[in-house]
């Protein structure tokens, strides 16, 4: 079953300094229909102003990834982890235990527009933890690329505490990719941009989602030049 999100659909916050998307229950917004899809708790699609960001706050028993799409995002947080994440970096914390962060766009002039993604990890009370990770963003062209992933170990994906990949892909208009999933398992694809047909029926624009289970081949065709994000989730 294919079920479709439209980007409209999404609950929306302005809070000035930040613009933010949930697609899934988060802060305000709350759909007791709408908490989770497996493991995956949270979808938030931000923008925030330069010069502004999150302050310090605390997280426990989550894996937490970020993507940057456009600007930068400075994270500190209490492991002693601090770094500047940009296009083309992935950021992977384990929150565990406990651990106090921060999110920040240190640019004076540019807005920064990030994914953060919330996975329920794979069992509590984990010890606090951080990766950030750099992947090729040419072998995205035409081809589903692990970004995160237990189960592809490389010095450009970023490990995680629940048996889940994530891929992303730069699809061109024209071409078509293909991914088999194994039988019980399910699927959650995010149109970073353009627009694709899935299976050939389905029709998917700009910031759409689909939550997939019981299919075991998924058809992507681009008709036009797309990003999209997939995640294979038990």
């Amino acid at each position: 079953m294919i079920k479709v999100y439209p980007a409209e659909s999404r609950f929306t916050a302005n809070h000035g300094w930040l613009k933010s998307s949930h697609s899934f229950s988060f802060a305000e917004y709350h759909d007791p229909n709408n908490m989770n899809f497996g493991p995956l708790r949270v979808l938030n699609d931000d923008f925030v102003a330069a010069g502004n960001g999150f302050g310090s706050h605390p997280h426990r028993d989550m894996e937490i990834v970020s993507i940057v799409l456009k600007g930068q995002l400075k994270h500190e947080d209490s492991t002693g982890g601090s770094e500047i994440l940009r296009p083309g970096e992935i950021q992977r914390m384990t929150a565990g235990t406990g651990v106090v962060h921060s999110e920040f766009n240190p640019s004076n002039t540019e807005e920064v527009n990030f994914l953060q993604l919330w996975f329920l990890p794979e069992k509590r009370g984990l010890t606090p933890s951080y990766e950030q990770k750099a992947y090729d963003q040419n072998a995205l062209k035409n081809q589903l690329l692990p970004i995160v992933s237990n189960h592809f170990k490389s010095e450009s994906v970023a490990s995680i505490h629940q048996d889940l990949t994530l891929y992303l892909s730069d699809l061109d208009a024209g071409n078509s990719l293909t991914f088999n999933q194994e039988a019980n398992r399910k699927i959650f694809l995010f149109m970073i941009e353009g627009d694709v047909t899935l299976n050939e029926k389905t029709q998917l624009k700009k910031r759409d989602s689909v939550r997939i289970t019981d299919l075991t081949e998924l058809k992507i065709a681009g008709n036009s030049n797309a990003k999209l994000m997939l995640i294979d989730l038990p």
